[in-house]
């Protein structure tokens, strides 16, 4: 049975091998290629290896090797076209209904490839000879070398309405060829075909294996209504599929692991001539989930480098948007945004190729731009404000489809969150300080009476665990005290990582009853702190922190627990002060130190009582 021409080749590119081989065989990743004991013979020393950016797997030991396709029909002894069915399937592609007309369909495509490489021909001839000297001199004030050009095949289409078209007739191509290859235009009204291409610089755009396939031309007139021109859809090429310079970028994605993504032709070539040639630019588009997913076959964490203006920061956003369904553990994007009104060649010629390379090592991760993307300009003056912002993240992040990816997504959106709404009130006074507590130097002295860590306060260790158990008993709380929870600052490491993990679970608790929120929650917080903080006997005295009292009682509880919380931290910040100060004020502040102490301690009272007066309000 014979397929449309491509039909395999996007299978190839769109199921990668290791993922197959994956499931018969123990793979190993080392470096850019995956090893293990080859299926396929007997051995103890693993010999076998797995390509991807390559599409093939190889044994040194048996010499076995081949694509995808051929591994389901060798070892899992399928039929060729039961292989393809089945991995079609996989890929998302329909089956394609092979009928004589389809084989003849595949004939006509081989030929339309031959003509579309002697109109590539023509164009670079032209460029070459008298018709191109002003497309050369608009390539020289560009800067590009003699070599680029040949390497890229640029040509010219000169102006004129039938240059081309005659040229190719007398090769013995046909109007409705040129025409099916998007290479003339049929006038709607009738009479003979035009040249889809004039009076421009010409680019050639191939296919994962270097055929050509469509042309992109750059108008030379300063009036032309479009800038840049691509073929249409045709047999042969779908924009959204493809990308430009793709056949060149591969290997060299693969030796150097790094895969870039610029917004046009020139950025690409810019690149390239600059030494970095793994450069490849979506075709007028925005980049495609077809795009996102052949560019991972490449590399693992492909920079998307854009222009900082609005429109380059408008492409940025939605190739974040298309690829977050898409992640994958060890698959995401890099964002290097160049500066405003720059784009990869003016920084290249201004300021030189190391310059760039640094904006390239300086990209920033997915996770960091989607903050960026949501939180920027957003004024978070008011709680609703910052509510909303912390919604529209957590809706973002709702996107990944990955279980594991967006368990960590969500809590990188929790500590940015955290990060973005600690409040800067640095004044003492009335009520206590809101400081970075995780900077915040302590003193390194280490006598009798101080030097000890927060934990040795029961107050401070007691009421995280109070703020967990409440909350893990009744999750309903986490949307009243939200904000609250965002910025409270937990000192017991586990017990932050519960935290943590408690909040990052919100986003996925909507719709859920009470048992299955609870039920949500405590699998994401280790059971022996979870033990724990059932048996502590202090807290089983706490009414508030039980499951089977009412939503109210619990709330009030927290609310009062966090109060105190914040008491016990401004005090464990006056006695660092005091740690501070004490060579100087000796036993005067060691008096001090031991007052706040007692402060502290009775925190413990004070949340009891609160608790006494709770159940009596109940009775």
């Amino acid at each position: 049975m014979a397929f449309p021409p491509g039909f395999l080749d996007e299978i190839r590119a769109r199921v990668s091998v290791s993922d197959v081989v994956g499931r018969s065989v123990k793979l190993t990743k080392r470096g850019r290629e995956h090893s293990g004991l080859c299926p396929f013979h007997n051995e103890k020393t693993p010999s076998f290896t797995v390509n991807d950016d390559k599409a093939f797997y190889h044994c040194f030991g048996c010499g076995a090797h081949g694509d995808v396709i051929k591994f389901m029909t060798e070892k899992h002894g399928l039929g060729f076209v039961e292989a393809v069915t089945q991995l079609a399937g996989e890929a998302g592609l329909e089956m394609p209904q092979q009928r004589a007309s389809d084989r003849a369909a595949e004939q006509v495509a081989r030929g339309l490839i031959d003509l579309m490489e002697d109109a590539a021909i023509w164009f670079q001839a032209l460029l070459a000879g008298q018709p191109g000297a002003a497309a050369r001199d608009y390539l020289d004030r560009r800067a590009l070398r003699a070599q680029t050009i040949a390497t890229f095949q640029l040509g010219f289409a000169p102006d004129g309405r039938q240059r081309l078209r005659q040229a190719m007739l007398a090769k013995g191509w046909t109007d409705g060829q040129l025409i099916e290859t998007g290479l003339a235009i049929l006038p709607e009204g009738g009479g003979e075909p035009y040249d889809r291409f004039r009076g421009r610089i010409m680019f050639p755009i191939r296919d994962m294996r270097g055929r050509c396939i469509a042309f992109g031309g750059r108008a030379m007139a300063a009036d032309a209504k479009a800038k840049y021109l691509n073929s249409p859809e045709t047999p042969l090429f779908h924009k959204g599929r493809t990308l430009y310079n793709v056949h060149q970028a591969r290997k060299a994605a693969y030796d150097t692991g790094q895969l870039i993504i610029a917004e046009g032709y020139m950025d690409v070539i810019a690149m390239a001539q600059a030494g970095f040639a793994a450069a490849v630019a979506p075709l007028g588009t925005a980049v495609t989930e077809d795009q996102l997913m052949l560019l991972w076959r490449m590399a693992d964490e492909p920079i998307l480098c854009f222009d900082g203006d609005k429109a380059g920061l408008r492409a940025a956003a939605r190739a974040l948007d298309r690829a977050l369904p898409l992640l994958k553990p060890g698959r995401s994007l890099r964002f290097a945004i160049l500066p405003d009104g720059k784009d990869p060649d003016d920084l290249i010629k201004a300021e030189g190729a190391p310059a760039f390379a640094q904006l390239l090592d300086r990209a920033e991760p997915l996770a960091k731009m989607l903050w960026s993307f949501v939180a920027s300009g957003k004024d978070i003056s008011t709680p609703e404000r910052r509510a909303a912002l912390q919604r529209q993240a957590y809706d973002q992040v709702k996107q990944i489809a990955d279980p594991t990816v967006r368990s960590h997504y969500e809590s990188d959106v929790r500590e940015r969150v955290r990060a973005a709404f600690k409040p800067r009130n640095t004044q003492r006074g009335g009520g206590y300080q809101f400081v970075n507590r995780k900077t915040t130097p302590r003193s390194d002295l280490n006598t009798s009476h101080l030097g000890r860590s927060d934990s040795d306060f029961p107050a401070s260790a007691l009421f995280e665990k109070v703020v967990v158990k409440t909350i893990l008993n009744h999750p309903k709380l986490i949307s009243t005290q939200l904000e609250t929870l965002a910025e409270l600052e937990i000192r017991q490491k586990d017990l932050q990582n519960a935290l943590d993990a408690i909040l990052s679970a919100y986003p996925t608790m909507e719709g859920l009853d009470s048992q299955a929120q609870k039920d949500n929650l405590l699998r994401r917080v280790p059971k022996p702190l979870v033990d724990e903080l059932q048996r502590d006997i202090f807290l089983k005295t706490l009414s508030f922190t039980r499951p089977n009292v009412d939503t109210w009682q619990a709330e009030a509880g927290l609310g009062h627990t966090l109060m105190l919380h914040g008491r016990v931290l401004a005090l464990l910040d006056e006695s660092a002060e005091i740690e501070k100060s004490v060579v100087s004020q000796g036993e005067k502040a060691v008096a001090q130190f031991n007052a706040l102490q007692a402060k502290l301690v009775e925190q413990n009272k004070e949340l009891a009582a609160f608790d006494q007066q709770l159940s009596v309000s109940i009775a």
